[in-house]
């Protein structure tokens, strides 16, 4: 059965990712690419659906992990009654192949290790065809199926019921390498790597990487982490960041709110941007500005919420019968059916985070500031659909507050582009129609009974997503309507004393009612609390949401309080950013009484 997730540490080389379990055993694993076919896929079903353990053969062997500083380099330190070894897991970084090595190395004494692989190409569809060279005293173990392969080279391994396993000793002093690549089928093998090389390399990028980091406060170490796990979730190639490494992690236990995450929502792309620019990566910054742009490039009715990692658009979901599910909560899903929904934030997402950019000094291109104004003249004829908001429900359509919120700084970033920046377009009527949306959520989306901003035009709930509202402008922290609202998601929302996206119990949801509360939500109360005074409550709320964190500073999408375990896919991109933004919002301090950063006479 598969471990807790956060039991789970990620190991990447920024082209791929895997997920080693507190056991030894790699559960999750995709060649070459975050979105490919797993190759171990335990995580969402059983050890016959791939995996590779290596441990102690010892059942009472302890082990402690930590990431090397600053890297993806996983150091497992494994304590037994005869001794004790080391095991570092990577993936090198920089070759542009795809492999990843487990390094034994013995500390003291002697340990018995214990490995067994079961390699299930294709989302265990496909049983591969397996052989074995000698090399010397060491084996190349052949596996090919399809236009997959592998190759696995370290001790010999014996054939068992469609596994291999092996078991070897290590004393103290001794180092025993096993490497794993992936090839298309098509190809011979690739060379053996020199590992010690490979390691020093990779080290010494991440810790470069890292390096480059600009921030102070009291979460320096969990924002460092957060800024590295936006690293390795970014396809260093095409450029893309996936959502998470993982597909269908369920939300709540047992439950059927299962997703592909693997894929790139310009959502996160867009605060992605503004999360790299405001931490001094602006050359890592520009190159995501250039994705958005290629990916946003076309008809602006085109554009989607959510692309492959190259920009791909077709994204079909299906339900796989080759995986059961994690702990038997199916279904699997590949694919994600929310890329045809429309959500009208997604384009104000895009143009805030192009602001951004223009305010940390990066120049517009002949091509960028008409392709703003491309999708700025596509919502002038398009703001007043309803849309499926930003979480995506698969109800009927709705007219979100928070969606009309981001039409508003759509328009609202358009107009400044022009007023601060001399670029060129219909400034007044762009102004008119900012005012016009502000009129409209302020008429339609506000309760003044309650006082309250509400999910949707009409409605009498509130949204987690309504904690937007400061971030992007539309009123300041302290607004008196804010501060109402945020009330009523104390009141309503909190679970455990962590913040629900929603109600899934109201008629918005169409799904079975039930899940956790959502991580990325209560970091953005940390920021509301951090920018309307309460600086205790925002630094007690953030104590503890970093504490959710896993032993290796990884969060996942929710957070079962009831059952005190991370829920849905992991690690989160999302929840990271939620995370440093919250950092950055506390060492800011708070907003002066009666001020907004960017309000409507802007």
């Amino acid at each position: 059965m598969a471990l807790n997730i956060e039991d789970y540490a990620l190991i990447s080389d920024c082209h791929t990712a895997a997920l080693v379990g507190r056991d030894g055993s790699i559960d999750w694993l995709c060649l070459p690419r975050y979105d490919s076919a797993s190759m171990f896929g335990a995580l969402l079903g059983d050890e016959d659906h791939g995996r590779w353990l290596l441990a102690p053969v010892d059942d009472s062997a302890t082990c402690t992990r930590s990431y090397v500083d600053g890297t993806f380099i996983l150091s497992q330190v494994w304590t037994t009654e005869t001794g004790q070894v080391g095991v570092l897991d990577f993936m090198p970084h920089g070759d542009r192949r795809s492999d990843l090595v487990r390094r034994v190395l013995g500390i003291s004494g002697s340990v018995r290790m214990g490995q067994e692989l079961r390699i299930r190409f294709g989302c265990a569809t496909t049983m591969p065809w397996v052989r074995q060279l000698r090399r010397g005293d060491q084996r190349d173990l052949i596996a090919v199926a399809g236009p997959d392969a592998v190759i696995l080279r370290g001790p010999g391994l014996t054939p068992a019921d469609h596994r291999h396993v092996s078991q070897l000793t290590v004393a103290a002093g001794e180092t025993v390498d096993l490497q794993l690549a992936w090839y298309p089928s098509h190809e011979e093998p690739p060379h053996a790597l020199d590992v010690t090389d490979s390691l020093h390399r990779t080290a010494e990028w991440w810790q470069g990487w890292a390096r480059s980091y600009t921030h102070e406060g009291a979460f320096r170490d969990e924002v460092v982490r957060s800024m590295l796990v936006l690293r390795a979730l970014t396809h260093e190639t095409a450029g893309g960041i996936v959502a998470a490494a993982t597909t269908s992690l369920p939300e709540s236990r047992g439950g059927h709110r299962n997703w592909d995450y693997r894929y790139v929502w310009l959502r996160d792309a867009a605060l992605t941007l503004s999360v790299l620019l405001s931490h001094g990566y602006e050359v890592e910054a520009q190159g995501w500005r250039a994705w958005l742009l290629r990916a946003v490039a076309g008809d602006p009715e085109d554009v989607q919420i959510m692309y492959g990692l190259s920009g791909e658009r077709y994204l079909p979901e299906r339900e796989l019968t080759s995986l059961p599910g994690y702990r038997g909560a199916g279904p699997v899903r590949v694919g994600n059916g929310a890329v045809n929904q429309f959500q009208a934030d997604v384009i104000g997402e895009v143009l805030v985070a192009l602001h951004a950019a223009r305010e940390a000094g990066i120049t517009e291109t002949e091509f960028s500031w008409p392709l703003q104004r491309a999708l700025i003249d596509y919502l002038e004829h398009n703001w007043s659909r309803p849309d499926q908001g930003i979480w995506e429900v698969r109800g009927p359509a709705r007219e979100f507050t928070h969606s009309r919120v981001m039409v508003w700084a759509a328009f609202d970033r358009m107009v400044r582009g022009v007023s601060e920046f001399g670029l060129d377009g219909p400034v007044e009527r762009w102004a008119e129609l900012r005012e016009e949306v502000r009129l409209d959520i302020e008429r339609h989306g506000f309760d003044a009974e309650r006082n309250i901003f509400t999910q949707y035009f009409g409605g009498s709930d509130v949204d987690a997503s309504l904690l937007v509202l400061p971030q992007v402008g539309f009123c300041a922290p302290d607004d008196p309507r804010m501060l109402g609202t945020v009330a009523a998601i104390e009141a309503d929302l909190l679970s455990g004393g962590l913040v629900l996206r929603y109600r899934t119990d109201t008629t918005v949801a169409v799904l079975p009612a039930g899940e956790q509360p959502f991580l990325a939500c209560s970091f953005w109360l940390v920021e509301q609390y951090a920018a309307s005074g309460r600086g205790s409550d925002a630094t007690a709320l953030m104590e503890r949401l970093v504490a959710l964190s896993n032993d290796v500073g990884l969060l996942s999408e929710e957070y079962d309080v009831r059952y005190g375990h991370q829920a849905g896919n992991t690690p989160q991109a999302l929840s990271h950013l939620a995370l440093a933004l919250a950092a950055d919002a506390i060492v800011a301090g708070s907003v002066p009484v009666g001020t907004s950063a960017a309000g409507p006479g802007l």
